[in-house]
């Protein structure tokens, strides 16, 4: 992973504020920041939110052949993922440091720690056994991956449920939710991480870094425990060299965290299986919570009916009485319109000017429409004539008779002169009314 990198401006900023007791988002040194633990639809499948590092889990089981050197145990495999979905400095394909570090972490805190009973998973020994696989995909990174993955991985598995399977000589059966109720997986304990940033040199020591805190730390402490105090796994990284009462504190530390993240697991996973038994709604939509406006609701409240033309007729006699109602509209000055409730409109009345020139108007139109219905009179009157002259040629031979009529094309032309008159007249009727109203004061 390709950091972003923190100016030295920034780095002075937050080694100050640490050595100041001082963090970024108010916490004190030893506070971890809130879990959040929503499940999906599916048995296994959960996700976790370590303040805004979220990391998704999901479960996965198949019937596989066992490993030669153990036929009696199951197989169990995990496989972190980091993406540019969760922050840009993650490359997509490429195995890097951070990743495998954060892989070989989760594998000894899940597997080494014999948290799951593995023989539990046999079906028929040296044959068949179930392979478990862990996926984890990091959605979001703002610091600590590995406590946010360790809490999700262990939900995940226990929340998974496995097929019911049955075995008759040589047949193996599985069985569908619908016939048999799936098995929940064997887990023994419940192995948590806690992360320790150690800053110059080890004499400052936070609890739960965020990204930012990330960027200047100098040296790393995960510490894996379950609710028993056991020490799962622990690892140490960064050049800062460590004495015997720092790593016994931070277990102190781990203790008390764990124990917490313990019981928040628990009371997920119960509250889970409750709801599911109950038929109520459960996934990752319902778990999301209701922050708009519109997706709050209001209670229905009873409206009492009695007495209601009473308050109508109160309501009635309080209230001022009604303003003046003209019957007919004022007109202050030509050319406006007053109109309003108890008012007739009177946008469409015409002025006497206004209706002088509608008559002219109509009476130059009129006298227009005369004008070319005589034109087209006389034209086809000539056509008449003209058709009346045009001799027919007949040919001598005694074979065939020919008649030749030649087409007449003055038709076109009389309704294209027409055309032009009309809207000579028009033009001459909008420049007299143009002339009018220039003249009018």
């Amino acid at each position: 992973m390709k950091a972003t990198p923190l100016s030295n401006c920034e780095r002075r900023f937050l080694l100050r504020a640490i050595e100041e007791r001082k963090r970024l988002d108010g916490r004190q040194c030893y506070d971890y920041r809130n879990v959040r633990i929503s499940f999906g639809a599916d048995y296994g499948c959960c996700i976790v939110e370590l303040g805004k590092t979220r990391v998704l889990a999901q479960v996965s089981c198949e019937l596989v052949p066992p490993k030669p050197n153990r036929p009696t145990e199951g197989i169990l495999f995990f496989n972190l993922e980091l993406s540019p979905m969760a922050a840009p400095g993650f490359e997509p394909g490429r195995q890097s440091e951070l990743l495998v570090r954060l892989n070989r972490l989760i594998e000894r805190c899940l597997r080494n720690s014999k948290c799951i009973d593995t023989e539990s998973l046999c079906v028929v020994a040296g044959e068949k056994v179930w392979q478990i696989r862990l996926d984890l995909h990091v959605l979001n990174h703002d610091g600590n991956i590995i406590d946010a993955a360790s809490i999700a991985g262990i939900v995940a598995l226990c929340h998974f449920r496995r097929p019911d399977v049955s075995v008759q000589g040589e047949e193996v059966t599985v069985y569908a939710p619908e016939e048999r109720d799936p098995v929940p997986l064997s887990i023994h304990h419940m192995p948590i991480c806690v992360s320790f940033a150690f800053f110059q040199q080890g004499t400052y020591l936070l609890v739960d870094p965020s990204e930012r805190e990330e960027c200047v730390m100098d040296g790393l402490l995960v510490i894996a425990m379950n609710k028993h105090r056991e020490i799962c796994t622990i690892q140490s990284s960064g050049g800062v060299m460590l004495v015997k009462d720092q790593v016994l504190r931070c277990s102190k530390i781990t203790a008390v965290k764990v124990a917490e993240i313990t019981e928040l697991i628990q009371k997920a996973l119960e509250n889970d299986q409750k709801v599911r038994k109950e038929g109520g709604k459960f996934g990752f939509a319902e778990s999301i919570p209701n922050q708009k406006i519109t997706a709050f609701k209001m209670e229905s409240a009873a409206v009492d009916t009695n007495n209601v033309e009473e308050q109508a007729e109160e309501i009635i006699t309080k209230a001022d009485p009604p303003s003046e109602v003209f019957a007919k509209p004022i007109l202050h000055t030509p050319g406006t319109a007053q109109i309003g409730e108890g008012i007739e409109n009177s946008w469409g009345e015409l002025e006497e000017s206004e209706r002088e020139e509608a008559a002219e108007e109509e009476a130059e139109n009129e006298a227009a429409a005369f004008e070319c219905q005589k034109m087209e009179t006389e034209d086809t009157s000539t056509m008449g004539e003209n058709k009346k002259a045009e001799p027919i040629l007949l040919s001598d031979s005694e074979e065939e008779e020919v008649v030749v009529l030649e087409p007449q094309v003055l038709p076109k032309k009389t309704r294209a002169q027409t055309n032009l008159k009309q809207e000579n007249t028009s033009k001459k009727t909008f420049n007299k009314r143009r002339k009018k109203k220039r003249a009018a004061p």
